[in-house]
């Protein structure tokens, strides 16, 4: 027989509201899915119950300040949109780099980071990554160190303004360490932090992640994380589905685990670079299902 606290309890748990269980700390770039609209990029990632994505273009369009959905009198459509589907922005992707030595360069470089910190402070985006990128020819290796630490301290000093940090890439000829944390240290900005590219760290600069992130986890706000196997010889790879590779993406995971990470952990697909890699459909859900169970394993969620 029923008691009247059973009844009262089973009722009441009737009557609440369904939640939704918390999501884990998952992305996407929307570099993995170059063909996607914007309705289908929110759409998909809410179905595969992804956190967030990444902007890096929309569709044809790499400037995302010239994108129609996020043009001003759109801005607050886009906003509402987002949160409909239960998502957030966790990263603009600029194209600038910060090695250009050539002052009309370099001043272009800059604008188009400014470009979209006002972007990302209008959206709501925490992050705007930038490239340091290349090493000039000629140019010696402390004074090229220093330009790109003096750039960022530049944009860092106006992101600060908008409440956005700027995010300097593991990536091009600056994925090891000791010149990561050179520059970061010389930039000496609290809106200057590290997107640590996992993959580039581990394959081009010859790190262990648990290294990586020993040295560096204290400027890391967020990721990019993809497997890849070797393609004959030389340096050559070719991107595949998570956890098929030799890219030690479980370890990564860990080990910003381990260290208390709270950012996003984003699948960077690089389809459009790579038109012949497997579809979006198919590696942004097979990566939610494997990296999710990476997290879980690490213990979070």
């Amino acid at each position: 027989m029923t008691t009247r606290r059973e009844f009262v309890g089973t009722a009441a748990a009737l009557l609440l509201p369904w939640e939704a269980p918390k999501k884990l700390p998952l992305g996407f770039s929307t570099l993995g899915c170059p063909t996607w609209p914007w309705s289908r990029i929110l759409d998909f990632a809410a179905e595969h119950q992804f956190a967030s994505i990444e902007l890096r273009g929309i569709q044809t369009n790499m400037d995302l300040t010239k994108v129609p959905e996020l043009a001003p009198e759109h801005i607050g459509d886009a906003k509402r949109q987002l949160a409909a589907h239960g998502l957030t922005v966790s990263c603009l992707g600029a194209s600038a780099h910060m090695h250009e030595m050539d002052p009309v360069k370099h001043a272009a470089q800059l604008d188009e980071a400014r470009r979209f910190i006002d972007l990302a402070q209008a959206l709501g985006a925490p992050y705007v990554r930038v490239f340091g990128n290349e090493c000039v020819p000629g140019v010696p290796r402390a004074e090229m160190l220093a330009h790109i630490a003096g750039a960022l301290r530049e944009l860092g000093d106006y992101a600060r303004r908008k409440g956005v940090t700027v995010i300097i890439e593991s990536h091009g000829d600056f994925t090891d360490t000791p010149a990561l944390l050179e520059i970061l240290q010389k930039a000496d900005s609290p809106n200057v932090a590290l997107l640590w590219d996992a993959h580039h760290t581990f394959v081009s600069g010859k790190e262990q992640p648990e290294d990586t992130v020993r040295q560096l986890g204290r400027y890391i706000r967020h990721t990019h994380l993809k497997d890849s196997v070797p393609t004959g010889g030389g340096n050559d790879r070719r991107y595949v589905l998570t956890g098929t590779g030799d890219v030690p993406v479980k370890r990564q995971i860990a080990a910003l685990a381990k260290i208390g990470y709270r950012g996003l952990y984003s699948f960077e697909w690089e389809k459009r670079w790579h038109p012949e890699i497997e579809e979006p459909e198919v590696a942004f859900a097979q990566y939610a299902s494997v990296a999710g169970q990476y997290l879980r394993d690490a213990g979070v969620g």
